[in-house]
């Protein structure tokens, strides 16, 4: 048997993409205490106590606000930890993971 030589001449192109942020959006409500959600903007996304009370305003002015912005996985794990969190506490906390 004899031997091949196979030449190749091939340019691959591999389009790498950054993934996708997601906004984790706080929904203001009639019933959840503004300084609950300054403690979860300052506890959850490490705010400080003046850009926490900044977002908590834009929210109940609103009617909500994007308090944070993070790949898909990180953004479902702080939202579902404020919500569990809020429904420990007795609140109705809507948390919610849009695209950005």
């Amino acid at each position: 048997m004899g031997t091949a030589e196979v030449k190749a001449d091939t340019k691959d192109v591999v389009k790498v993409t950054e993934p996708q942020k997601y906004n984790v959006i706080f929904q203001n409500d009639n019933v959840t205490p503004m300084d609950f959600v300054v403690a979860l903007l300052q506890n959850f996304f490490n705010h400080n106590h003046e850009r926490a009370y900044e977002i908590m305003l834009l929210i109940h002015q609103e009617g909500q606000a994007v308090v944070a912005t993070y790949h898909f996985e990180i953004a479902e794990q702080k939202a579902l930890e404020c919500t569990v969190s809020a429904r420990q506490n007795g609140y109705p906390l809507d948390v919610q993971v849009k695209p950005a």
